[in-house]
């Protein structure tokens, strides 16, 4: 398994950090990349963290997941990158999954990639979830692409993408061990 955690200046730690922390619990290849044209990238909250790679130089074509953190202006900085963009849009083509959680599902919306399908957000982003059948749960799987609500349910959401990646006993192990 392959996953790609995408950071830019600004993004919200919590739902980086804790989604980085559970797939290598998991024993997911895991991968950050930033978007920035540097590895240190600064998060929401002044924590700075350095990415594994940077988006120019790092290899997408064995993607499984590739994970959206929300935060501001995290979300509006992931959103503004093309080349992020055009992968997502490749990973969809391809029946890939995708993870967008708090803000980032809008960048989903606005690529036409929740069209028909169920999702969450932010409150207030629910506008930008072109064509989307809003949910009222934290957490929601349509098709490929997963969403969730925000920073406070991180670690049930890493612990889903790990249930669909690994399977329902590896995710039950974890929580169980970081007391979930």
């Amino acid at each position: 398994m392959k996953v790609f955690i995408f950071l830019a200046d600004g993004f919200e730690e919590i739902e980086a950090i804790a989604a980085i922390d559970i797939f290598r619990r998991a024993d997911i290849d895991v991968t950050t990349v930033s978007i920035t044209k540097e590895k240190l990238v600064h998060g929401a909250h002044n924590i700075t963290v350095m990415a594994d790679g940077l988006f120019e130089k790092t290899d997408f074509s064995e993607s499984d997941l590739l994970y959206l953190p929300g935060g501001m202006p995290g979300t509006r900085n992931l959103d503004a990158h093309e080349g992020l963009k055009n992968l997502l849009l490749k990973q969809a083509d391809e029946n890939k999954k995708i993870a967008a959680i708090c803000a980032a599902p809008s960048i989903l919306g606005k690529l036409g990639l929740l069209n028909g399908k169920e999702a969450i957000c932010f409150p207030g982003f629910e506008n930008q979830l072109a064509g989307a059948i809003l949910s009222k749960d934290k957490i929601v799987k349509s098709g490929k692409i997963s969403t969730a609500k925000g920073a406070g349910v991180s670690i049930q959401f890493a612990l889903k993408l790990v249930e669909e990646l690994k399977g329902r006993t590896i995710s039950e192990k974890i929580a169980v061990a970081i007391c979930v």
